[in-house]
């Protein structure tokens, strides 16, 4: 099926609606398979549910449940299926319900969707976009709230997306659904019902190019997900402190756009990564690691990290609240490097 030319931008345009993540979402899926038959959507409540966070209500009825396909509770399962399909011909949606759950799909995705197109010497590929969620807060306790996003980054053959606004969802699960290669959308079950502008035209946003939320000369605030508001939250803080915060959103973990990391870094001379993974072996050290070598000669001082505590995420909400960064967390790390008391 030919592919109607679309128009790729880094900007909202003129004509704009106000949406929340999750319509952004539903949105780009709709007009999607409006457009390319093959796409289908694969889970578990995709169909009827609309899923547990009801992100797909009415899908089935326009499309159909030959297309919007209630599964087993079998991760791997269907997981395995949809590569299957992609392999020859289809362009799946995969649903898991909770990101918790992508230790079932890891050898599906890790070991089959990630190296078919390579040990088949390019003849095969994986053209599957995995949606599944991230991030805690929803008092869900310690197997529905961690951010695990970093285990599919470090994995060669995946690319891996997480949008931090309803504009940014809509255009990156376009490009993701037009790949060719495996893709891992990731959504912070938290922002689904954040509200902000997004076009009315068609667009998209390409893979692998960051995006300054906001411009600034005195630190550096590298955020993922949820953590760009944080981010901007803290800069706004740090505004009335009288310090001017840069708020860069790399969008895509994999492929990643180090060369925006890494000028920004260059113009302010101080940095913090915030995400709400586990810090340890994490994607704020990935990040830091690129920033540290890029930019190590225009550093005033070293790259810090902020993330998740290295603890099960608890059930309690107090103790929960205290295990993610915050925009305190934030504002005090950045005052102290800027030397601001």
């Amino acid at each position: 099926m030919s592919t109607p030319e679309m128009k790729s931008v880094m900007e909202p345009a003129a004509a704009q609606r106000e949406l929340t993540l999750g319509e952004a979402i539903k949105e780009a899926l709709a007009e999607e398979m409006r457009r390319d038959p093959r796409i289908v959507i694969m889970g578990e409540d995709v169909a009827e549910a609309g899923t547990v966070f009801k992100v797909l209500s009415g899908l089935s009825a326009e499309f159909g449940t030959d297309r919007v396909i209630d599964t087993p509770i079998s991760e791997a399962g269907f997981t395995g299926l949809a590569i299957g399909a992609a392999m020859t011909g289809l362009r799946p949606v995969v649903d898991i319900m909770f990101g918790d759950f992508i230790a079932l799909v890891m050898d599906q995705m890790a070991n089959q969707a990630a190296k078919v197109h390579y040990m088949s010497g390019g003849k095969w590929k994986v053209p599957l976009v995995m949606r599944t969620t991230l991030g805690a807060s929803r008092r869900s306790a310690a197997q529905h709230s961690q951010s695990l996003h970093a285990w599919f980054s470090h994995v060669p053959g995946l690319k891996v997306v997480l949008p931090s606004t309803p504009f940014d969802a809509k255009g990156l699960m376009k490009s993701a659904i037009r790949d060719d290669n495996p893709v891992i959308f990731f959504e912070d079950k938290m922002m689904y019902k954040l509200k902000g502008n997004v076009p009315a035209e068609d667009y998209a946003i390409p893979l692998g190019v960051a995006d300054i939320k906001r411009s600034g000369d005195d630190i550096t605030l590298v955020a993922t997900s949820s953590m760009v508001q944080v981010a901007l939250g803290a800069a706004k803080m740090l505004e009335d402190a009288g310090i001017s915060a840069e708020v860069v959103d790399p969008r895509t973990t994999w492929p990643l756009d180090e060369e925006t990391l890494v000028e920004s870094v260059k113009k302010t001379s101080r940095a913090i990564v915030i995400d709400e993974g586990y810090a340890r072996y994490g994607v704020t050290a990935e990040l830091a690691s690129v920033i540290a070598e890029g930019a190590f000669h225009y550093l005033d001082q070293p790259v810090k990290r902020i993330g998740a505590m290295h603890v099960p995420i608890p059930f309690s909400p107090p103790l929960e609240d205290v295990t993610v960064p915050t925009e305190q967390m934030v504002f005090e790390a950045a005052r102290g490097m800027c030397r601001r008391s």
